[in-house]
C-alpha cells in the first residue's frame, strides 16, 4: 500500500492531504435523495470510492464553479476520474464513464486563493451523458445499484485476507502510522472495507477505476486482494533490499554528513570555487546561439564534469573543451559597413596605388551590399617582400568594419596547427584557425593567412593539405577541428592569404584562391608612400613628431637609388629610420636640427652611396649583356659575361645556373652557329674556340625562361667583336628558329630597369599588353623595343 497515501491523496491541481475514514453506517444516506443530472468535477489523481471521504484543493476556474454552485444548492456533486492526468482542461471524451457521487461536507476557503472541500464518496454512478459544458459540466447520471453483499461463508475469509494483507504492508513499512493498522481492524462493513482499502492503494489509476467499475463486491474482493499480494511481494522485496544494503547506505551517509559539513564549511569561506565555475559556465552557456550539436556536447560535458572530482586527471581536459566551446562567437558577427566611399577613402588614405586590389575590395563590398549575404572568397595576395600585402588586409578589415586578425603560416610543418589535436593528448589545443577565431570574438572577421607559401611538409603532416577544407568555400561551412569535435562554419570569414612566390603553392590549394598579383613600386610610388606613411610613422617612432623638419622629394629620391635597391620600401624604411636616429641624437644633444635635410646631409648619415648605375655602362667590351630577371622579391638585373679562348668548340657555364638557363645557353649557341654566314661570323671559330657564359653573383641560384636573348645577344656580341649599347636591358626566350618568347613579371623587370637608371627594353612583341598597364609616369625616360626575332634584337642591341 502507498504510505503517503495512506494518509495524503493528490486530486485535481492539488496537493497531498490526508485522507479520512468515515463512519460505514451514516444515517443520512438512508434517506439521500440523488437527482439524475449533477455538476461534474473532474479529478486527476485519484478515484473515490463510496462511503472514502477525500479533501481535495480545487484549483481549476470550471471545478470553483461547480464545487461552489453545488455547495449552495444540495451540497451533491458527481465525481469522475480522468483517463491522463497530464490534461489541464479535460473534455468529455478525456473522462473515465463510470464515478461516484459524492456530497460535499465542508467547503473551506484558503489564504492563497484556492478553495479546499472534504468530500463524502455516496454511489457509484454511469456517464449517461452531458447535459451542459459552460461554465462547467453538467452530467446526467446513470445510478448503479447497491453493492450486495455476497450470502456465503466464504466471503468472510476474503475480508479477513484483505486486513491481514493490509497489516502486512503496513508493518513492512516502517513509515506508516500505527493508526493506520488500528483504523483496518474496526472496520465491519465489507463493503466499505474494499472500498478503503481500493482508495489507498498503491496502483495506478487505471487499475484503481477498474475496481470501481466492478458490480460485484466478491469479483472486486478477488481483485484487490490479487494487488494487495502483489503490492506486499514488492514491499517484502523492498525490505529485503533495504536490510542488505543498510551498511553501504550507512557507510554512504556518514560521506554525505561529512560531505554536507565540508559543504557548509566551504560556503562560511565563500563558497566551493568549482561549484562557482560551474554555476558561471551554465549561466554563460544559456546566453550562446549554438546549435544543437555543440548544445548537446555542452549539457554532456557540463553534468559528466558535475560528476567528477577536481583532481582528477581528465577534469581539466574535460574543462577546458567546455571553457573553448563558450569562448567560441557560435553564429556572433560584426556587422559590415556597406558604405563603398568611405571604404575607398579608408583604403586609399592606407595604402598608395594598389588600384587593382582596391576595386577587387569595392567589388566585393558590392555584391555584399547588394545580396546581403555571400560566401566569402579566398584572396592571395602574391608579390615581392615589402609592398605592403599583410599591411593591406589590416586595412580591408578597417575599411568594411571587420575584426582583423593575423596568422603566421612561415615554417608551419604540423598538420595539427590547423586542425588541432585529439584534446584527450598531453598538451593538446585546437587548432591556429579555432584559436584566432576565440581570439577575435567574431565568426567574421577578417582572416590573413601570412607565407602561405612558406609552409612546411614532413612526416609531422602536410598543412598544405589541411587548409584546403579551410579555404574551400564550398566546404568551410562545416569546419571540423580535431580538439573542438564540432563542425565550425567559416563561410563568413573573409581569409586573404599571402604569398611570394605562387609556384610554391600546392596546386590543389592553388586552386582555390583568387590570385591577385602585387607588382613592386616605381620611385614615384615610393616617394609618395615615403611622404605619406613612412616618414610621419619614423618621426614618432624616434620623438619627433613635434620637430620641424622635412625631407623634400629630391633627398627621398637619393635614399631610394643609392640606398635601397628591391621592390616594396621595408630597407627604404629601415634608412629613414637611420635618418630618424641620427636627427634625434642632434636634437637631443642641441636641441635644435635643421628644417629641411638636403642631399649631402643624407650621405653624410648614411654614408657613401650603395648602388651606381654607372656599372651598365657596357660598351667597354664586347661579350657583356645585360638581362632583366624576376625573383621573389622583385624584378632585379642580371649581367650575362661571354668568353671566348682557344680550344676544341666546348662551352663551359658558371655562376650557379639552373636548367632552364643552362638549355638557353645551348639553345642560343646552336641557333648562332646555324646562322653564323648570316650574322657574318666564321663558321670555324666554332671549333676553335672555347666559349665561357659566366653570370657575376655566383653564391645567388639562378633559373627561369628569362635570359635567353640576352645569352643570344652575349655569345653574338663576342663572336662578332661589337660591343652592346650602354644602358640597354633586354628580357624573352628564344627558339631554335631564332623567334623571341614572351615571359612574366614584365612590371617588376621593367621598374627594376627605371631603378637602375637603364634607358631601353628589348622584349617580346606580346609583352607588349603587360608594359600598357604600367603607369607612365612611372617609365618616363624609358624606351621599349618589341621584337618578334633575334635578328631584331641583334641589329638593336649591337652597336
Amino acid at each position: 500500500m502507498n504510505i503517503d497515501q495512506f494518509f495524503f491523496k493528490a486530486e485535481d491541481d492539488t496537493d497531498f492531504l490526508p485522507i479520512i475514514p468515515i463512519n460505514e453506517n451514516d444515517e443520512q444516506d438512508k434517506n439521500l435523495v440523488i437527482p439524475n443530472v449533477l455538476p461534474l468535477l473532474p479529478l486527476r489523481n485519484t478515484v473515490l470510492f463510496p462511503g472514502v471521504v477525500l479533501p481535495i484543493t480545487v484549483g481549476r476556474d470550471k471545478s470553483i464553479k461547480a464545487v461552489n454552485d453545488a455547495y449552495k444548492s444540495d451540497k451533491l456533486i458527481a465525481v469522475l476520474a480522468q483517463k491522463d492526468a497530464n490534461i489541464e482542461d479535460p473534455e468529455p471524451k478525456d473522462l473515465c464513464e463510470i464515478g461516484t457521487v459524492a456530497r460535499i461536507v465542508k467547503l473551506i476557503k484558503m489564504p492563497d486563493g484556492g478553495t479546499t472541500i472534504i468530500i463524502q464518496g455516496k454511489k457509484r454512478f454511469q456517464l449517461a451523458g452531458l447535459v451542459e459544458e459552460e461554465p462547467y459540466f453538467k452530467a446526467n447520471l446513470h445510478l448503479l445499484p447497491e453493492d450486495l453483499l455476497p450470502t456465503d461463508e466464504n466471503f468472510e475469509a476474503y475480508t479477513s485476507t484483505i486486513k491481514d494483507l493490509a497489516a502486512q504492508i503496513i508493518q513492512l513499512s516502517p513509515n506508516l502510522p500505527t493508526e493506520a493498522s488500528i483504523i483496518l481492524r474496526n472496520i465491519e462493513n465489507p463493503s466499505f472495507l474494499i472500498n478503503f482499502v481500493s482508495s489507498n492503494l498503491n496502483s495506478d489509476l487505471a487499475e484503481k477505476q477498474r475496481l470501481l467499475e466492478i458490480n460485484e463486491v466478491k469479483e472486486r474482493a478477488e481483485k484487490l486482494i490479487e494487488l494487495l499480494q502483489r503490492e506486499l511481494q514488492f514491499a517484502e522485496l523492498k525490505n529485503k533490499v533495504t536490510t542488505k544494503t543498510r551498511t553501504e547506505i550507512d557507510k554512504q551517509q556518514r560521506e554525505y554528513f561529512l560531505q554536507q559539513q565540508l559543504k557548509s564549511i566551504k560556503d562560511e569561506l565563500g563558497g566551493d570555487t568549482n561549484e562557482r565555475e560551474l554555476s558561471e559556465m551554465r549561466k554563460k552557456a544559456e546566453t550562446k546561439k549554438w546549435p544543437d550539436a555543440a548544445k548537446n556536447m555542452f549539457k554532456t560535458g557540463i553534468e559528466k564534469l558535475e560528476r567528477m572530482h577536481p583532481t582528477t586527471p581528465d577534469y581539466s581536459v574535460v574543462y577546458n573543451h567546455l571553457d573553448l566551446m563558450l569562448d567560441l562567437p557560435w553564429e556572433e558577427y560584426s556587422k559590415d559597413s556597406y558604405d563603398l566611399k568611405k571604404a575607398k577613402q579608408v583604403l586609399d588614405q592606407d595604402h598608395y596605388g594598389m588600384s587593382k586590389i582596391k576595386s577587387r575590395i569595392l567589388e566585393y563590398l558590392a555584391v555584399l551590399k547588394l545580396k546581403g549575404d555571400m560566401k566569402s572568397p579566398i584572396l592571395c595576395f602574391v608579390g615581392p617582400p615589402g609592398i605592403g600585402k599583410t599591411s593591406l588586409g589590416k586595412s580591408i578589415a578597417h575599411a568594411i568594419g571587420r575584426k582583423y586578425v593575423r596568422v603566421s603560416l612561415g615554417g608551419l610543418h604540423d598538420e595539427s596547427e590547423i586542425r588541432g589535436h585529439r584534446k584527450t593528448y598531453i598538451g593538446a589545443m585546437p587548432g591556429r584557425i579555432v584559436q584566432n577565431i576565440r581570439k577575435v570574438k567574431s565568426s567574421n572577421p577578417v582572416m590573413i593567412l601570412d607565407e602561405i607559401d612558406k609552409i612546411g611538409n614532413d612526416f609531422r603532416g602536410d598543412p598544405s593539405s589541411a587548409l584546403l577544407e579551410v579555404l574551400d568555400p564550398e566546404q568551410n561551412n562545416s569546419f571540423y577541428d580535431n580538439y573542438l569535435e564540432l563542425e565550425y562554419d567559416l563561410s563568413k570569414v573573409l581569409f586573404i592569404a599571402t604569398a611570394n612566390n605562387i609556384q610554391n603553392i600546392q596546386p590543389a590549394l592553388r586552386d582555390r584562391l583568387e590570385i591577385i598579383e602585387l607588382s613592386g613600386y616605381a620611385i614615384e610610388e615610393k616617394v609618395e608612400i615615403a611622404k605619406r606613411h613612412l616618414v610621419p610613422k619614423q618621426k614618432e617612432a624616434h620623438g619627433l613628431a613635434r620637430v620641424n623638419l622635412k625631407v623634400n622629394d629630391k633627398v627621398l629620391e637619393k635614399v631610394i637609388e643609392s640606398y635601397t635597391r628591391e621592390s616594396g620600401v621595408r630597407e627604404l624604411d629601415r634608412q629613414l629610420a637611420s635618418i630618424m636616429r641620427n636627427q634625434a641624437k642632434e636634437y637631443a644633444m642641441k636641441d635644435k636640427v635643421k628644417p629641411v635635410l638636403t642631399v649631402a646631409d643624407i650621405e653624410k648619415i648614411l654614408g657613401s652611396a650603395r648602388y651606381s648605375n654607372e656599372i651598365y655602362k657596357t660598351a667597354n667590351m664586347p661579350g657583356v649583356a645585360v638581362g632583366l630577371a624576376w625573383t621573389y622579391v622583385g624584378g632585379d638585373i642580371l649581367f650575362i659575361e661571354t668568353l671566348l679562348g682557344d680550344g676544341k668548340g666546348d662551352m663551359k657555364l658558371t655562376g650557379n645556373l639552373g636548367n632552364v638557363m643552362k638549355e638557353s645557353a645551348s639553345t642560343a649557341l646552336t641557333y648562332l652557329q646555324a646562322n653564323a654566314r648570316k650574322y657574318s661570323i666564321d663558321p670555324e671559330l666554332f671549333s676553335k674556340k672555347s666559349v665561357h657564359i659566366h653570370v657575376p653573383e655566383g653564391a645567388v641560384p639562378k633559373d627561369g625562361p628569362s635570359a635567353g636573348i640576352t645569352m643570344l645577344t652575349s655569345l653574338a656580341s663576342a663572336f662578332t667583336g661589337r660591343k652592346i649599347k650602354s644602358y640597354l636591358a633586354m628580357t624573352g626566350e628564344i627558339t631554335l628558329r631564332g623567334q623571341v618568347l614572351p615571359v612574366g613579371g614584365i612590371k617588376e623587370k621593367v621598374l627594376a630597369a627605371k631603378r637602375a637608371g637603364l634607358k631601353e627594353i628589348i622584349m617580346c612583341w606580346q609583352n607588349e599588353k603587360d608594359v600598357q598597364e604600367i603607369d607612365s609616369d612611372f617609365i618616363k625616360g624609358v624606351d621599349f623595343h618589341y621584337v618578334k626575332n633575334m635578328q631584331q634584337v641583334l641589329e638593336l642591341a649591337l652597336s
